[in-house]
C-alpha cells in the first residue's frame, strides 16, 4: 500500500501496529517503498534542520514528547507540516539510531539529475564516483565534499538508493548539504565533456602522481571502489589519469580517504578560495 500522507489526520499515535507506523517502517526498511513513493526517512534535529535547508518538502514530522518538546519543533519546522505525537514503543520501533533526538520525519526525495546541476563559477570542482556501495563509504565521501565545499558530487552507475538510511546518517546529513547528480557512467562523462570539464580519473594505468597536475582550471576527480577500481571508459576518457603513491605493503585505499586526499589537492591548489 502506497504512502499518502495527505490523507493521515493522526495527531498521536501509541501503537507499533498502527498502519501509518507500519508503512513507515517499510519505508524505512526497503529501497523498493521509497522509489516507489518518492518519500524517505530523515532522523534527528541537525538532519532535518540541513534538508529543511536545503529545499527538501518535508511531509509529517512524529515526535516523541520525552525527548523533543513543541518549542524544538517550532524552530525545526513551519507550523503548516503536520506533526505526529509518538509513544516510546513506536518511536524505538522506528528510530534506526539511539541518538535520534526524538525526531522521524518523512520527506520528497529530489531527482538528481544532470542537467540540474549548477556552478557558481567556470571552473568547477567535482568529485565523480562511480558504483559506490557501502552505506559507510558514500557517506564519508559526501562528507568529506562537504568540508571541501565542491561544487557538485556526482554518482556513476549507483549500486543503491541514495536515501538508504544508513547514508544518511552516516553522511551526518551531507546528503542535504551537497548539490548532487546521478547518472550512467557513459552520461556523465558526456555532461562533463559538454561542460568543459577536465577529467582526472583516480587509476593506475598510465597514470602521473596526483599532485603533478595542475587543478585550477574545471576540474572532476573520479574515484572507483578499492575491488574493482574504475571501469575503463573512465580512463579512456580522462584528462589526465593519477594515482595516489603507495608506500606500504598493499597497493590499494579506502575510496573516501583517496577521495579526501584529491580533493584537498586540488583545493591547496586554489588556496582553499
Amino acid at each position: 500500500m502506497a504512502l499518502n500522507f495527505n490523507t493521515m489526520h493522526h495527531k498521536e499515535i501509541t501503537s507499533t501496529q498502527n498502519q501509518l507506523i507500519k508503512q513507515i517502517h517499510v519505508l524505512k526498511e526497503k529501497s523498493r517503498e521509497r522509489k516507489k513513493t518518492g518519500l524517505f526517512i530523515i532522523e534527528g534535529q541537525r538532519e532535518l534542520l540541513l534538508a529543511t535547508k536545503a529545499n527538501y518538502k518535508i511531509k509529517t514530522v512524529l515526535f516523541y514528547p520525552e525527548l523533543v518538546s513543541d518549542e524544538d519543533l517550532n524552530t525545526l519546522i513551519s507550523s503548516e507540516i503536520e506533526r505526529i505525537q509518538i509513544s516510546k514503543d513506536v518511536f524505538e520501533k522506528l528510530a534506526h539510531r539511539s541518538s535520534t533526538e526524538g525526531i522521524i520525519a518523512i520527506a520528497e526525495m529530489k531527482q538528481h539529475r544532470l542537467e540540474d546541476l549548477k556552478f557558481p563559477n567556470n571552473n568547477p570542482l567535482i568529485l565523480v564516483a562511480e558504483a559506490p556501495e557501502k552505506p559507510g563509504n558514500i557517506g564519508a565521501i559526501l562528507r568529506t565534499a562537504d568540508a571541501a565545499h565542491v561544487d557538485a558530487v556526482i554518482i556513476a552507475n549507483p549500486k543503491g538508493d541514495l536515501y538508504n538510511p544508513n547514508i544518511v546518517r552516516s553522511s551526518v546529513g551531507c546528503v542535504f548539504t551537497n548539490q548532487i547528480a546521478i547518472g550512467s557512467t557513459e552520461e556523465i562523462i558526456t555532461f562533463l565533456n559538454e561542460n568543459n570539464i577536465n577529467i582526472y580519473s583516480a587509476i593506475l594505468q598510465d597514470a602521473v602522481n596526483y599532485h603533478e597536475q595542475d587543478y585550477t582550471q574545471s576540474t572532476a576527480i573520479v574515484v572507483g571502489t578499492e575491488a574493482t577500481g574504475l571501469s575503463d571508459a573512465w580512463r579512456l576518457a580522462s584528462t589526465q589519469n593519477i594515482k595516489i603513491p603507495m608506500q606500504g605493503e598493499i597497493d590499494s585505499m579506502n575510496v573516501s580517504v583517496a577521495a579526501g586526499i584529491l580533493i584537498f589537492e586540488v583545493k591547496r591548489q586554489r588556496d582553499f578560495k
